[in-house]
């Protein structure tokens, strides 16, 4: 992979990354990065909870789900 195949983002975030300079640092950007993605992921359970499109019978039904795909 190139520099060029990253997105300005990407970029931006390689650049901050040259601040973490210990195991702590990292593991704390880890926590806060998990916390960031566990808080829209949240969000978007609650979103579907109030528009109905998430029920407690398709929660329950989830108990129940086989969709495995067979490895031949």
């Amino acid at each position: 992979m190139n520099i060029q195949d990253l997105t300005p983002v990407q970029i931006e975030i390689l650049e901050m990354m040259a601040c973490v300079k210990s195991d702590e640092m990292l593991s704390e950007l880890k926590q806060a990065i998990a916390s960031h993605f566990a808080k829209l992921a949240q969000a978007e359970v609650d979103r579907l909870w109030a528009t109905g499109e998430l029920t407690e019978e398709k929660i329950e039904g989830f108990r129940h789900l086989h969709d495995r795909k067979p490895y031949a």
